[in-house]
């Protein structure tokens, strides 16, 4: 057994957890924070990232251990109260969804690609989008209207 403790939306937690607990499984089984799901258990759909000390990362392909020490933030915590997070008000307006499922995943991928963008003065187009997305899958929309609401929220 392993003891955690991090970070997680703003507030410190300890749990006891098996060693090989992924940190997708501590999320929802351990702290009932279900918006992060669980796709593929193979890293390849991206409907777990979450933000580890401020970077996507695919939870399914973490250790809960390795995370302890770090902050974490995931879709529950994106929200500032009942205020969006102009990405989740941007996949709203443009209607960047369909089933929902991928949708948290997407989410915080493209608010770490937001901010990357931001840090280095790069552009968002649709090219850039398209290509920083292909960890992410989704199986109903096609991707355009994901496209457009990042390409909006990164206008913001």
């Amino acid at each position: 057994m392993a003891t955690v403790t991090l970070t997680v939306n703003g507030k410190e937690v300890t749990r006891e957890v098996e060693d090989r607990t992924l940190l997708v499984e501590f999320l929802r089984e351990h702290l009932n924070l279900t918006g992060t799901h669980v796709g593929c258990d193979t890293s390849q759909c991206g409907a777990c990232v979450v933000h580890v000390d401020g970077r996507a990362v695919k939870a399914c392909t973490m250790l809960a251990a390795q995370a302890s020490g770090t902050t974490v933030v995931t879709i529950e915590g994106l929200a500032n109260g009942g205020e969006l997070h102009p990405v989740q008000l941007a996949f709203k307006e443009h209607h960047g969804l369909q089933c929902g499922f991928c949708t948290p995943g997407m989410i915080m991928t493209a608010v770490d690609m937001i901010d990357r963008a931001k840090k280095t003065g790069s552009t968002l187009d649709e090219a850039a989008i398209r290509e920083q997305l292909e960890g992410n899958i989704c199986r109903c929309t096609g991707y355009h209207n994901i496209v457009r609401a990042i390409e909006a929220a990164a206008a913001q």
